[in-house]
This record gives structure tokens, sequence and C-alpha cells, in this order.
């Protein structure tokens, strides 16, 4: 997690739209934009103390913790100001959809980020863990439980490596997409997130 300068609330020129600046809601690991809300110095307040992001309702006339109602909170991980003074990016990780519509961005007609399917994959893994539906290869495996998942890493591990020595690509690629799959089952089943992997290499 990175240090939010003290300084910052300070920084922003909150003079040229009445008191308000926009906040671009963005996701911390896949760099999708969520949505875009207005804070005012309270607001900003409020998200670094709680490290859950606030906004300011202009229609409300008062301050809003995205979440106070489904429990969808958007938890800060950073904040940066752009080089005017006058706008916020804020890096979060979602709790949830953040659109009211049960999507995950407001802009979903937007751009997509090729790297977005690896969270949903996850989050496709997590509801088989939850849910078991039946017939579901990877509901399959979490009923063996993680010496099999473990064997499967293993094999698929394995596979990668020897059609990385044949020099085929294409099979190198279908056994990485195959290594990758089955290290999020694994990392599912030891409650580890794909999150916190990246922050392990972040540090690095």
């Amino acid at each position: 997690m990175l240090a939010i300068k003290n300084t910052l609330i300070d920084e922003i020129d909150w003079g040229k739209m009445n008191n308000l600046v926009p906040a671009i809601v963005q996701c911390h690991l896949s760099g999708k934009v969520l949505m875009l809300g207005y804070m005012n110095q309270e607001a900003l307040q409020q998200t670094v103390k709680t490290r859950q992001v606030t906004f300011y309702s202009r229609a409300k006339k008062r301050l809003w913790r995205k979440g106070e109602t489904s429990g969808n909170v958007l938890q800060l991980i950073d904040i940066a100001m752009d080089c005017d003074g006058d706008s916020l990016i804020v890096l979060v990780a979602a709790q949830g959809p953040t659109c009211h519509k049960g999507t995950q961005s407001c802009f979903e007609r937007g751009f997509k980020n090729q790297y977005d399917i690896l969270l949903h994959l996850e989050r496709i893994i997590e509801s088989r863990k939850t849910a078991r539906p039946a017939g579901s290869y990877v509901t399959n495996l979490f009923d063996q439980g993680l010496a099999r998942i473990a064997q499967k890493v293993g094999e698929e591990g394995v596979e990668t490596v020897i059609a990385a020595m044949k020099d085929d690509l294409n099979e190198l690629k279908e056994e990485s997409a195959d290594l990758l799959f089955h290290l999020l089952i694994l990392l599912a089943e030891k409650n580890v997130r794909l999150s916190d992997i990246l922050q392990v290499l972040a540090r690095r």
C-alpha cells in the first residue's frame, strides 16, 4: 500500500469548482475505471482516515460512503492529484460491483482491459468454491482437496516446460493458460488472492 501525502488536501485547488474536485475511481489491479464521483475536503479527509472511499453528493448535499447501503465498499489503496491540482485519481480494491446497476464498472460499455480476465476468472473460481455446482470441473477439484489441486498445478507446470522445450509456441500458450488456471484454483483453496501475489511482485 502506498503512503498518501499528508499535504494532499492543502495542495488541491479547491476554488476552481466550488470546493469540489472530480475523483476518478480506478481498480488498482486491472487499471479499469470504475466510476466518477466528487469530493470536498471533508469527503477526502474521511476517505484517507477510514480507508473507504467517501464522496460528496451534489444532489443530496451530503457526504456518502460508497457501499454504505449495498456493502460494496471501495477500499482505498492510494490517491494521486493531477498536474493542475483540480482532480484526483483514486486507486481502490472494490468489494463487489461498483455500479448501482450491478456491474463491475459504471463504464461497462467502455474499453476492455485484457487483464480483466484474470480477475473475472478469480471471481468465477471463488463462486465455484462456495456454491459447488454439480458437474463443474472446478467443483470436482475442490472436492478432491488440496493434494489433488497441487498435483494438477505440478502437472501443468511440467507440461508448460515440455511445450517450451519443443519450441511449439501455440502449445506453450495453451499450457501456460492451463497452468495459470490451476494456479488460481490452488490460491483459492489456500484463501490467497491474486492481489496478494501482485503485492509481493510489487515489493520485489
